[in-house]
């Protein structure tokens, strides 16, 4: 059967059943644009370009496959820090869990009232940056999400906030199919730190939209984990005016699947945006992917993508890199690296990464490596009476530093290492 048929009849068997949200005049014409974005591309086939590495099957599929719940002995993280916490189980809100959502230099709401309401900011966001990542790859699932989607908060940041917000997605129902879709606003030289942790359902669908404006700065802290069986993919488009800052820092543990994207357009002079992720991952059925697509379009700005991956027991990871320079966006600095750190012949790592660049003054680089534990720092550690067990661990979190370096929270990215040494003591 010829591709789109293909796709066309998958699409038809997903969208059997769903029907779009109530709300605003304003929010239905977003939802059913993006239902439209959705039935013309068709959602994702192994046969596209951009998921050859990456089976979508189980992401297009009608009903989520079940997922055991996994119960986590180590107590919820970041849960030394004051923080905002908005708690979502199974991909629906929770006020009984959630903190007050008042906070210093935050308005902070719910996506469901929001698209509910006939007049608010959120308007000029929701869906508006998806649409425009849609181009030149087009992204259906992030345009189902936008279609289909009735839980996620909407956070305007009006000044520096003094708490971060932490957005726990929590998973209790083995056959849950959550859609989560938030939008954030930073206004000019305002100031927010989004966390995210939990593993949300057993397959979870999830958008982030941000628009960062001149001077703002936005920075993304997100674990993924630690449930064995979920499966999940997230989109984040960002979109970066002149002097902003967006970070963003992914940790991912376990799962079946798992596929993050990210995109970003940075529009403003003098900005700056850096996406960086560790993955961990353990036995023939777990599959990691992270895509990346940065857009310069402005003078003097700075990219870097730092992506590390720990494999073994027959793991997979992919990553598909791309920084495309417009003409015009002189001074460009863009850096992008991927590396694996494979513990056995049976993983493997897959990498795409891409330079398009149509400026002359740039300064651009990318690469991509893959390998074993080094055998000379390994013999230096076990000629120094380290077990072969703590010598390989140490490596590994050595491996996985330059990612973590990107936190720019200290104590954030003390609680990932942590995290991290944690599930390397768990595996002999």
């Amino acid at each position: 059967m010829a591709l789109p048929q293909l796709k066309a009849d998958a699409t038809t068997a997903r969208l059997d059943g769903l029907s779009l949200p109530d709300g605003a005049a304003w929010a239905t014409e977003a939802r059913q644009a993006a239902l439209a974005r959705v039935t013309s591309a068709g959602l994702p086939h192994r046969r596209d370009e951009y998921w050859k590495y990456t089976d979508p099957a189980s992401l297009v599929q009608p009903d989520a496959p079940k997922a055991s719940l996994f119960h986590n002995d180590e107590g919820p993280l970041f849960a030394n820090r004051d923080r905002v916490q908005i708690v979502f189980v199974d991909g629906v809100f929770s006020a009984e869990k959630s903190s007050d959502l008042a906070a210093e230099g935050l308005e902070i709401g719910l996506l469901a009232d929001a698209l509910a309401t006939d007049i608010h900011w959120a308007k000029d966001l929701y869906g508006v940056l998806e649409t425009n990542g849609q181009t030149p790859v087009e992204r259906p699932l992030a345009a189902l999400n936008t279609a289909f989607a009735s839980a996620g908060a909407v956070i305007r940041v009006t000044g520096k906030a003094t708490k971060p917000v932490n957005l726990i997605y929590l998973h209790e129902n083995t056959t849950s199919d959550a859609m989560i879709h938030n939008v954030v606003k930073v206004e000019a030289g305002a100031e927010m730190t989004l966390l995210e942790t939990g593993p949300a359902a057993a397959r979870f669908s999830k958008c982030l939209e941000v628009d960062v404006a001149e001077g703002g700065t936005f920075h993304h802290v997100r674990a993924q984990g630690r449930d064995h069986e979920r499966r999940a993919v997230t989109h984040c488009f960002a979109r970066i005016a002149k002097e902003a800052t967006f970070k963003s820092f992914t940790l991912t543990a376990n799962g079946v699947l798992t596929r993050n994207e990210c995109i970003i357009d940075i529009i403003g002079d003098d900005a700056v945006a850096h996406v960086a992720g560790a993955c961990v991952g353990d036995g023939s059925d777990f599959h990691h992917d992270d895509t990346v697509f940065i857009t310069h379009d402005a003078v003097n700005c700075e990219s870097r993508q730092v992506f590390k991956k720990v494999l073994r027991n027959g793991a997979t990871g992919v990553f598909q890199g791309k920084i495309l320079v417009k003409e015009g966006a002189q001074k460009t600095d863009g850096y992008q690296i991927s590396q694996s750190l494979l513990l056995d012949e049976d993983s493997q790592f897959l990498a795409k990464p891409e330079l398009e660049i149509y400026a002359d003054d740039v300064a651009c680089s990318h690469g991509s490596t893959s390998g074993a534990i080094d055998e000379d720092a390994l013999f230096y550690l076990r000629s120094r009476g380290v077990p072969h067990k703590q010598a390989t661990d140490l490596l590994t979190l050595a491996f996985l530093a330059e990612a973590l370096e990107e936190i720019e929270d200290e104590d954030l990215a003390e609680d990932l290492r942590a995290r991290l040494d944690n599930w390397l003591a768990r595996r002999g």
